[in-house]
């Protein structure tokens, strides 16, 4: 489902997406980057995921549309290899909860402690 509306909260860093049916998905810029589709996060196949540590701060820098069908995130770290088709994009909307528990759950098994926001 493609969003009718994408706005970037940069105080906040949350990443906002409202769809035609009235479905709206907020999603931190640090979610966004943990879960990048890009080879260089999710691998090349099941269990290849890299753990990404170290995100509590990234930025979207910018959002550049990729034809009809995606977007490309450029993150503050650097990273701007995903592109976030829409149907990407409203799963982990759809996920959210669930993807975000488990990401802390893998950070705490890998003994690493997120920081704490600054603002």
């Amino acid at each position: 489902m493609r969003p009718v509306e994408i706005n970037l909260h940069q105080k906040s860093r949350v990443l906002e997406l409202i769809y035609e049916d009235g479905t709206r998905h907020e999603l931190p810029c640090e979610y966004l980057r943990v879960y990048s589709p890009s080879a260089e996060v999710r691998g090349h196949g099941p269990g290849e995921e890299k753990l990404q540590l170290g995100k509590e701060e990234v930025e979207i820098e910018s959002i550049e549309p990729v034809g009809n069908y995606a977007v490309k995130l450029v993150f503050s770290d650097g990273h701007d290899s995903g592109l976030y088709d829409w149907d990407t994009l409203f799963e982990l909307g759809q996920h959210y909860e669930e993807n975000w528990q488990n990401y802390l759950e893998r950070l705490k098994a890998a003994g690493y402690t997120r920081k704490t926001r600054s603002n």
